[in-house]
This record gives structure tokens, C-alpha cells and sequence, in this order.
């Protein structure tokens, strides 16, 4: 028990004097977190607004598909990501594997399917009266898409927040796409893994401390969006 003070102190003070691997193992987490929910949202937004607004056959099956990819292991979008960058793999060529580019890739393949499936949601809570209002006002299919996006953009929002809580947290895909090389694609899971396994306490405690705290900050932003 007095080890496991003796680590939160230690951590407390490493937080405090602003320890220089910390702080860079915690800025390449968020620029990458960041970074992939950027391209997921503009990807998986206009996906979400394809799907609702068009009718075409087997667009059930496909919400079904999308919905179940929201439990997609991490893991298995690593290695999914991991064969494609490979030397094998078809776009071994690039040289992504093992870069924070390629760990960004891997994110946003792990977060697309929830944001999808995110706007899906918020577009179908806008009341059918308010698309029916703005229809019998003479508004075009393009106004009345437009109207509906608007009052559906917080809980969209909600869903760009999920999506970076997600890829922020992920170890899976990380672990297996960066190769967790210290000073490069080094972020705060696989830092925690590898930092404890190595009997580093405090050092994985620090981490996980600013992790949970970057948690707390999306969860309370979720919260407000919500509120909205």
C-alpha cells in the first residue's frame, strides 16, 4: 500500500515539474487523437447525411452493419490497418507503418463507423414537423437538408466528441500500427502498458492521471453538447 502512495506522489510531482517525456508523450496523443477525428468527421458526416436523406435498397442491412462496428475491437482495426501499410500489403510502398501518419490512419478507421452511425442518430431525433414546416414554406431539397443538419449539429457534435473519447483511449490499434517507439509514436496507452509492465509506477500513474483528466474534459464537453 505505501508503494502505491509513494507512486502517486512520485506521479504528482512529475505532472507539477512538467516533465518533458510526459508532456511530449501527452501532445503526440492529443495531436493524433485530434488529427484522426478531424478526417473521421469529414468523412463519416457527409456518409451519415448520404444514408439518411436517400432511399435505396438495402439501407437497413447497411445501418445494421454500421451499428455493429461500433463495438469493432481495437485490435482487429490495427492489424486490418497494419496489413494494408506492410510491406505486403498494398500500400506498403508509403512507408506509414510504424509513423504517427500510419497511427492516425488506424484511428480513423476505428472512429468512422461511430461517428456514422452518431449523425445517423441526430439527423433521425429532428422532428418530422420541422422538415414538414420548412417543405410547405416552398424550401428546396438542398434548404431543407440544410435546416435539419442545423438543428441536428449539436447532437452531431456529441458524436465527433465520442469519436475523439474513443480514439484518445484506444491501445489496440496503436500498440500494433506505431510499434509504441519511444520518442515517435510513443502515446499515453501504450506508454501505461509498457511503463507498468517494466514496474515504472509512477511514471504510468502520471499518464494515466492526465489521461483520465483529457476523459473528465470530454466527457463534461459531451455533457454541455448535450445540454444544447
Amino acid at each position: 500500500m505505501n508503494e502505491i502512495i509513494e507512486g502517486f506522489i512520485q506521479a504528482g510531482e512529475l505532472i507539477i515539474s512538467l516533465d518533458p517525456e510526459v508532456l511530449e508523450i501527452t501532445a503526440r496523443s492529443l495531436l493524433i487523437s485530434l488529427a484522426a477525428t478531424l478526417i473521421a468527421s469529414l468523412i463519416a458526416i457527409p456518409i451519415g447525411g448520404f444514408i439518411h436523406f436517400r432511399e435505396f435498397g438495402g439501407k437497413r442491412g447497411l445501418i445494421t452493419i454500421i451499428q455493429t462496428l461500433y463495438a469493432l475491437p481495437t485490435v482487429i482495426a490495427g492489424l486490418f490497418v497494419f496489413l494494408l501499410l506492410s510491406r505486403v500489403g498494398p500500400f506498403g510502398f508509403l512507408g506509414l507503418l510504424f509513423t504517427p501518419v500510419g497511427m492516425i490512419i488506424g484511428q480513423t478507421v476505428l472512429v468512422i463507423p461511430l461517428m456514422v452511425g452518431m449523425t445517423l442518430i441526430a439527423l433521425s431525433g429532428v422532428k418530422q414537423s420541422i422538415q414538414d414546416e420548412v417543405v410547405s414554406l416552398g424550401a428546396t431539397t438542398a434548404q431543407t437538408v440544410a435546416t435539419i443538419i442545423k438543428e441536428a449539429r449539436f447532437a452531431i457534435m456529441g458524436g465527433v466528441i465520442l469519436g475523439f473519447g474513443r480514439a484518445i483511449s484506444e491501445v489496440g490499434a496503436a500498440m500494433i500500427i506505431g510499434g509504441n517507439i519511444r520518442g515517435y509514436t510513443r502515446v499515453l496507452t501504450t506508454a501505461i502498458a509498457l511503463e507498468t509492465s517494466m514496474g515504472n509506477i509512477a511514471f504510468s500513474i502520471a499518464l494515466g492521471i492526465i489521461l483520465l483528466v483529457i476523459a473528465m474534459i470530454v466527457t463534461a464537453a459531451l455533457f454541455l453538447v448535450q445540454e444544447r
